[in-house]
């Protein structure tokens, strides 16, 4: 393994293992959702918690806006819990683990092409943590990483639980 020069080199590594490398914390985001089928996608096999299926459409729309966002973009609300379509059934489920992918692949290759001096531009001027501005493109880029090394770590915990039921 090739260690990063740059912090911005280490936060390109960080962003592709863990979603489809090796992280340090365990499984990426691709190897946990390997294999799991649309019923288990909308299983929601803990009362009042979100579906896998949810939970993968609720990352890609936060990949979206922060790829957004590091393109320049002023930081809008995002759909945070888009409805899932469970009625589609595989193509569906398909089809949502389809936009996760594209999503982190569109913010890969905008964060491929910052300078390091970007990682310090501002999102907003004015500090709001639900719509996550007044901060740097850095750190919502680290924000990012956070966020769905908890939901994967969830999607981890809701497959375990469906399993053990079946």
């Amino acid at each position: 393994m090739n260690r990063p020069a740059t912090d911005l080199e280490a936060m390109r590594q960080d962003l592709h293992n863990v979603y489809d490398g090796d992280p340090w914390h365990g499984s990426s985001i691709t190897t946990v959702l390997d294999g799991i089928d649309a019923d288990t996608a909308a299983l929601r096999s803990v009362p009042r918690a979100h579906t896998i299926w949810e939970l993968v459409l609720h990352m890609a729309s936060w990949t979206r806006e922060v790829s957004s966002r590091v393109g320049g973009a002023d930081a809008k609300d995002p759909v945070d819990w888009p409805q899932p379509g469970f009625g589609g059934g595989a193509a569906s489920w398909e089809a949502a683990k389809r936009e996760l992918a594209a999503a982190h692949a569109e913010l890969e290759e905008r964060v491929a092409r910052l300078k390091p001096d970007e990682l310090l531009r501002w999102v907003g001027d004015q500090r709001d943590p639900k719509l996550g501005t007044g901060l740097t493109v850095g750190t919502v880029i680290r924000g990012l990483l956070q966020h769905h090394t908890y939901h994967q770590g969830q999607i981890a915990i809701l497959r375990r639980a469906a399993e053990s039921t079946r």
